[in-house]
């Protein structure tokens, strides 16, 4: 129920409060995000002075409060943003946040007027009694708010809205990923790698102790979400992967798929990319007569001399030499 309908646990507050920053500034209007109960979860971005001397005022506020209450059941109760006129005549928008049918909050957005010649005839969603409101010091910071045509403002609240319901609806899906993963867990339990034989160390003038072999890579996954990617690996040994390109295929973003990966794999994707090409190598120098530069080009290393260097950093041996120690042991 929290990772469903609570705003605050589903988004990353840090990171929509700057996203909002930049909507705000872009668009000049003021813009909050509150809960499905109307509490605030954000802090308000852009306040107009005019607005923020009216919410201040102990006798107009309750009026502002209503109007952001009222805008917000019409919001839910359309399915779509709402814009309305305010008590002082000014336009906003309340754009419900709705997930599976189930309303869990609203973005609200506006303190602006409206072109002269727009004439939409829009509901003012609250009156209070005529009286004389409008100070000197309110006309001037009135006179300040940000000036908008009507379709300027329908083409903003429809931004906002696939904007803001993307946001949620890809957060959501995250948060039931890793749940999905954390179930998966104890029903696959990590397997034993394989033993792999040790190889001799290369003779050299220092040391004649023989080496361990590098672990091989794990070729078994059971998180679901990496599987197209582990497939498409495994099928084109010849590529250079790229982590993007990987995600893409995944149909999440890079920087998730890195964070389900290691914590797959149990190392980084870099680190698990070359562990994997040096087993292939490793197959290849077993099974075929492949010269070191043919095995390199295959597997797309840059040159021969890097996949050496790689090889030896794994294997603790070079190519040849590993070539030659699994002869002689036959």
């Amino acid at each position: 129920m929290q990772s469903k309908f609570d705003l605050k646990y589903i988004i990353d507050m840090g990171e929509w409060t700057k996203l909002q920053e930049s909507l705000s500034l872009v668009t000049r209007m003021a813009i909050i995000m509150v809960d499905y109960k109307g509490v605030p979860v954000t802090t308000h971005s852009r306040c107009q002075a005019f607005c923020q001397t009216v919410r201040s005022d102990k006798e107009f506020s309750p009026y502002c409060q209503k109007c952001d209450a009222r805008g917000g059941l019409e919001a839910v109760r359309l399915s779509r943003p709402y814009i309305y006129r305010c008590h002082f005549d000014i336009l906003d928008i309340a754009i419900p946040i709705i997930v599976d049918n189930q309303y869990i909050g609203a973005l609200m957005a506006g303190q602006i007027r409206l072109a002269e010649g727009s004439n939409p005839n829009l509901e003012q969603i609250v009156s209070r009694p005529q009286q004389d409101a409008m100070t000197a010091d309110r006309v001037s910071k009135y006179e300040l708010l940000p000036v908008m045509t009507y379709e300027e403002v329908v083409a903003t609240a429809d931004m906002l809205n696939h904007l803001c319901n993307y946001v949620v609806k890809e957060s959501i899906l995250k948060h039931e990923l890793l749940e999905r993963n954390r179930q998966y867990e104890p029903l696959n339990p990590q397997k034993p790698k394989p033993e792999v034989p040790a190889l001799p160390a290369e003779p050299s003038s220092a040391s004649k102790t023989p080496l361990p072999a590098g672990n091989a890579y794990k070729t078994e996954c059971s998180n679901p979400t990496l599987q197209p990617a582990f497939d498409y690996m495994l099928s084109h040994k010849e590529e250079n992967f790229s982590l993007k390109s990987l995600a893409h295929l995944c149909h999440i973003s890079p920087s998730y798929f890195s964070r389900l990966f290691t914590r797959e794999m149990g190392e980084h994707f870099s680190l698990y990319v070359a562990r994997m090409k040096i087993e292939w190598a490793k197959e290849l120098l077993a099974t075929t007569d492949w010269s070191v530069n043919e095995i390199s080009n295959h597997l797309n290393f840059c040159d021969a001399g890097y996949f050496i260097k790689i090889f030896k950093k794994h294997e603790s041996v070079t190519p040849l030499f590993y070539r030659t120690a699994l002869k002689d042991k036959e």
